[in-house]
């Protein structure tokens, strides 16, 4: 099959129409992602307004992620069976209008609701962008066009905390979704006319409805587990029990499904191919990565650093910018013939010496003291991301460039949820053990502490209070204060956890075989989709 978005005789979109294209692609890949982060600033002020638990407004967040991950890896066929311009550009219309309805909510289910279908629409975007851009340049341009899609996917999670932050703190938390709309109509809108139309191909009446189905249970299910997991204890309770064997179940019948079936929902047989299954490895370890720091981060500035959502959100953004310039670099080093894996091995390095550096912080560090190691991130990030995206589409084209694009953002979306998860369990075990072990600390023989609480009690009392109700307020006092510091031990735990995956993905390095020309690894041969036209 040639490329859908390519004529016959190979011919690429020049001059404004690429430019146009390139800005299309742009915006809607970045809303996607700011999407998938703007949110988490502002589940305080959300759950306050509609009247939600704490608990319960975390479905915002678990609802767009599962929808997420079960679209992703379906939208290779979807763009098959509707044509990608006429995917891509409905995609956009569906999330913008979910976007004015998530604002518009009054109701805990309806916001859910509209979230769930946002990010059938989200998900699709970071999908399409990556599978238009690539196919709008020739071969030798790959490296460019995987540079821009890489921007929308670094920039994106650091500036949807900076964005809802901003929205937050000096207006109202509906504009949150409401400025999705005039992006929106615009992105539909140039989607519509720079793209290049195509012909349906001929899955329609071939419909694998039987992989669809096991792939949403199985992926679904899996994703609710390693969302909800953590708060539940786990495999302590049953419902995460019930729902890690429906996945598991889900997930088996899927891939025999995909095995057997000739026009299969998705190509698993593709990642036959080395490059194809490396870079998808590689995806989703720069997903963990990518989701820890942007989780972990603006909690410890706003808890233990007292960072306004605002501040700690606009803290990543340097190190966006450092991402892009990583990548920028990155491009140039592997036109050079500069072998990828040295380029990936400095990326993993650097997130290492972030890891490390953070891990050594305290109460009193200040933004110009973590300016350093925010900008090593952001270069780690941009080093392997490029190199990544690059692996995971290398030869491919047509259906397969489509098939290809979802697998490796599906593993990305996946490497967030499991770091998400295991960062979430992380934090939690150690909190309870620094807690635990600060309280030990804290006793009659312990002179130091017996010096701070007599001496706050003195100071109490010498307010007029009486000693009884002085010690109450002490040790209130002293439990506050155990619990901060539990909290930013643990975070700083989470930090040294983040070095040792950077560290342990190096590894991985000997899967890599040498690059050729113009291309990370050896290309597929083309008997991949037998069933192309």
């Amino acid at each position: 099959m040639q490329n859908s978005l390519a004529t016959a005789n190979a011919e690429y979109p020049t001059g404004i129409l690429r430019t146009i294209i390139v800005f299309t692609c742009i915006t809607a890949s970045l809303l996607a992602m700011i999407d998938s982060t703007v949110v988490n600033v502002s589940l305080r002020h959300i759950a306050g307004s509609i009247g939600a638990s704490t608990t319960d407004i975390a479905w915002v967040i678990t609802a767009f992620a599962i929808s997420n991950v079960i679209i992703i890896p379906l939208s290779g066929m979807l763009s098959e069976l509707f044509g990608t311009k006429n995917y891509f550009t409905i995609s956009i219309i569906i999330f913008t209008i979910a976007s004015f309805m998530c604002g518009n909510s009054t109701e805990l289910w309806e916001l859910i609701l509209w979230r769930f279908i946002q990010g059938l629409g989200g998900g699709a975007l970071m999908t399409q962008s990556q599978t238009i851009l690539v196919a709008a340049f020739p071969p030798e341009k790959l490296g460019f066009a995987s540079v821009i899609y890489g921007i929308g996917i670094a920039a994106g999670p650091a500036l949807g905390p900076t964005l809802g932050g901003f929205i937050t703190d000096n207006y109202s938390w509906h504009w949150i979704f409401f400025i999705n709309v005039p992006l929106g109509i615009l992105a539909a809108t140039t989607s519509w006319l720079t793209i290049p139309n195509e012909k349906n191909q001929k899955l329609k009446g071939n419909i694998d409805w039987w992989g669809i189905l096991f792939l949403s249970i199985g992926i679904g299910s899996l994703q609710y587990v390693l969302e909800e997991g953590n708060s539940k204890n786990w495999f302590d309770s049953h419902i995460i029990l019930l729902f890690s064997i429906i996945a598991a179940a889900g997930l088996i019948a899927f891939l025999i499904t995909e095995s057997v079936t000739k026009m299969p929902a998705v190509n698993i047989k593709l990642m036959r191919y080395r490059n194809l299954a490396v870079g998808v490895f590689f995806n989703f370890i720069m997903g963990a990565i990518l989701y820890i720091a942007v989780y972990t981060f603006p909690l410890m500035a706003q808890i233990n650093l007292g960072w306004t959502a605002t501040l700690s959100g606009m803290s990543l953004m340097p190190g966006a910018i450092m991402s892009t310039i990583g990548m920028i670099f990155c491009k140039k080093m592997m036109d050079r013939g500069v072998n990828p894996k040295l380029l990936i091995t400095c990326g993993f390095l650097c997130t290492f010496v972030f890891g490390v550096w953070m891990s050594f912080q305290s109460g009193d560090s200040s933004f110009a003291g973590l300016f350093i190691p925010l900008l090593f991130r952001g270069l780690g990030i941009g080093l392997f991301m490029l190199p990544a995206i690059m692996m995971a589409i290398a030869g491919l084209k047509g259906a397969d460039l489509g098939q290809g694009a979802g697998l490796s953002n599906m593993a990305k979306q996946l490497g967030g949820a499991v770091g998400l998860a295991l960062i979430g369990t992380h934090i939690s075990d150690m909190q309870a053990m620094y807690q635990s072990q600060l309280s030990a600390n804290i006793n009659l023989y312990s002179n130091n502490s017996m010096g701070t609480i007599q001496g706050i009690s003195h100071l109490l009392q010498s307010t007029g209070m009486n000693a009884d109700t002085a010690g109450s307020v002490c040790n209130s006092v002293l439990g506050m204060e155990i619990m901060k510091n539990s909290e930013l031990l643990s975070y700083l735990s989470s930090f040294r956890m983040l070095a040792v995956i950077s560290l342990l993905s190096l590894s991985f390095m000997f899967f890599l075989r040498k690059k050729k020309k113009n291309q990370v690894v050896e290309q597929p041969k083309e008997d991949v989709h037998t069933e192309e036209s």
